[in-house]
């Protein structure tokens, strides 16, 4: 072995050479993806990170390096130096002559290496699954071995594009003048917004940090030090409940600007954006949106027409919201419209504010939904926590069949919901009414599930689709029914649109704000906001939360006294670099653009993390256990 590597360095990696590259000697590195004993002639396919080479063991050329290649097995590490040649024809039974021996599907499928001298750098047990692009393999074995599930091609091709997103974010944005600056991962506990994860601090016994879930308060202290504008690409934490795109570790690109104002954030993260596909993808964005910008969409349209404020644009099927029709035909003969009909006549809710709304979606007869097909659209909206899916077909005449509405709907509100919904016939009309956040959650997932069933969107991927869209102008607060009071729809430090500013105390829910959302394919992928610089509107929006002073002090003092000594306006965002890397490689979780990513139960089944410590441990930071019974 001391022959190779301290003599013989590599000359190529394993996706390298080609035709131009014939009479060559070369030296390659890495593991035996297969192997194939043809009598004299021993073939190895020799893989890298860079790709494939076939290389060629004949006794002929050299007997001690074919000796050597009899021992070979799959993921043995090795090293070959060896001559380039073409792999020339071989007989064709198929088409009755020589043909080509030539691969086309490997980039180095035109030669192969015939080999002088060898070496085994290590041999390696027997893999618990094939070291292949497709595997069947359950996930748990794979991340249980993850790193042998990352020598798979597809997770290298993943990682290796996620590494090109970094390279080029951090070039773009350090070419707009940002400064790459760190902040603390270990800080003050706030409450509010997601759930933290507690460290405990071994020199100041019974106290604990928290692992910071963005850098939001200290970008912000970067504006007020004047550093202008920042960036950094950061890993956050977030003790919460996992699934497909979301981990408790992850990585966001995160940005701050002084003397900024929305539209000068969305430009250059619209160039950011450019810059990321152009160097991950090879695509150019001119090409589909040639001004370099993105749509906007009102955060109440977006509502109202898509039940959410992250849609999926790449197809049409919006919403229809039906309640102010419904409250005018006083519920149109059917019983659980008239029940919402009659909160609104008795001024239970507020037109602007609904508790309640009905909304509908419209199935095109061209579907050719089957009642089975509605059935599992029922079974979906149940599992969200609907107490049903009524259902509507429209006859050649207008009228409602397949449906027991159809029995008590009035002929007025049949028509008028016909034609606000634009059913024809052959149509089937999907309604959810009831409580609005709840309406607008079911409805956005059938509006989904209506498309992947229509093929509208692909299962899984973007479809070569790319509808970025930004979402604008939400309110600052929303109403917790729980606890009876206006909460912050975001975040405490939103700067509200100059003309509502003294509806902050009049009526908070009509306040907006300039808060923003970046979305790709039904995908947020970047949020943040103008931030409130001015201390006596950040008082009264914290009066308006009914946040005291006393206690405004004791969960943002450092920030608010900071806030106190000459802050520029300024604003920011982040973008979710896990979830952006998913869509840019088309899959449908971020555990596969993820190095070592932790399971759906938080759990690293590589390294056995979370695991128990010694008692000896926790006394040493004053910390008893309580289990269970």
């Amino acid at each position: 072995m001391s022959r190779f590597i301290d003599e013989l360095k590599r000359t190529h990696d394993c996706g390298a050479l080609r035709a131009t590259d014939l009479g060559a000697e070369v030296v390659l590195f890495g593991w035996v993806a297969n192997r194939r004993d043809h009598g004299s002639l021993i073939f190895i396919d020799l893989r890298d990170r860079e790709g494939m080479t076939q290389i060629v063991f004949d006794p002929d050329s050299s007997g001690p390096a074919h000796d050597l290649a009899e021992q070979f097995r799959g993921e043995w590490v090795i090293g070959v130096r060896g001559r380039v040649r073409s792999r020339g024809e071989q007989f064709s039974k198929k088409e009755g002559k020589m043909v080509s021996a030539a691969n086309p599907a490997l980039a180095t499928g035109e030669i192969e290496v015939e080999v002088l001298e060898a070496t085994i750098f290590n041999k390696a047990e027997t893999p618990p699954f094939a070291i292949e692009d497709k595997s069947d393999t359950r996930e748990e074995v794979r991340l249980e071995h993850r790193y042998l599930d990352l020598r798979r091609a597809p997770l290298q091709k993943a990682l290796r594009m996620r590494h090109r997103a970094n390279h080029a974010a951090r070039s773009y944005l350090s070419n707009q003048g940002c400064l790459e600056l760190e902040t603390p991962f270990l800080v003050k506990y706030t409450p509010g917004g997601a759930r933290n994860f507690l460290v405990p601090a071994r020199l100041h016994a019974g106290k604990f940090y928290a692992l910071a879930e963005s850098p939001q308060l200290f970008k912000q202290l970067f504006m007020v030090a004047g550093f202008d504008r920042y960036f950094q690409l950061v890993r956050c934490f977030r003790d919460e409940d996992l699934r497909l795109d979301r981990q408790p570790e992850f990585t966001q690109i995160d940005i701050e600007l002084s003397f900024v104002n929305q539209d000068d954030v969305f430009e250059l993260v619209e160039g950011l954006v450019f810059a990321i596909w152009k160097a991950a993808l090879g695509i150019d964005l001119k090409e589909l949106y040639p001004d370099g910008h993105f749509p906007r969409l009102k955060f109440d349209t977006s509502m109202t027409d898509y039940g959410n404020d992250k849609p999926d644009v790449r197809f049409d099927l919006k919403h229809v919201d039906l309640t102010d029709l419904v409250v005018e035909h006083n519920g149109g003969g059917i019983p659980f419209f008239a029940a919402i009909a009659e909160k609104f006549r008795s001024g239970a809710y507020r037109r602007d504010l609904p508790a309640e709304i009905v909304k509908a979606l419209v199935v095109p007869a061209s579907a050719q939904f089957s009642r089975a097909d509605g059935d599992k659209l029922e079974q979906l909206a149940k599992s969200m926590g609907a107490a049903g899916l009524a259902r509507a077909k429209v006859g050649p005449d207008g009228t409602w069949t397949q449906s027991p509405l159809a029995k008590s709907v009035t002929p007025e509100a049949c028509r008028a919901i016909n034609a606000a919904t634009g059913a024809k016939d052959g149509d089937l009309m999907l309604f959810q009414f009831g409580k609005t956040s709840l309406v607008h959650t079911v409805m956005a997932n059938l509006r989904v599930a209506v498309a992947k069933k229509l093929g509208l969107i692909p299962e899984v991927g973007h479809g070569n689709q790319w509808k970025f869209l930004w979402v604008v102008d939400p309110p600052l607060f929303e109403y917790d029914d729980d606890s009876k009071r206006w909460a912050a729809a975001h975040h405490a430090f939103t700067r509200p649109h100059d003309a509502h500013v003294d509806l902050i105390e009049k009526d908070p829910g009509k306040v907006l704000c300039y808060r923003y959302d970046l979305v790709l394919n039904g995908f947020e992928i970047a949020g943040g906001s103008i931030r409130l610089h001015d201390p006596e509107v950040q008082r009264r929006v914290f009066a308006a939360l009914g946040i005291g002073e006393a206690e405004a002090q004791e969960k943002f003092g450092f920030l608010l006294s900071a806030l106190r000594y000459g802050a520029p306006p300024h604003g920011g965002i982040a973008l979710g670099m896990d979830r952006l890397s998913m869509l840019l490689a088309g899959t449908d979780s971020i555990r596969d653009v993820i190095a070592f990513p932790k399971t759906q139960k938080g759990t690293d089944l590589m390294s056995d993390a979370p695991s128990p410590v010694s008692p000896s441990q926790l006394a040493e930071l004053r910390i008893r256990t309580i289990t269970d019974g």
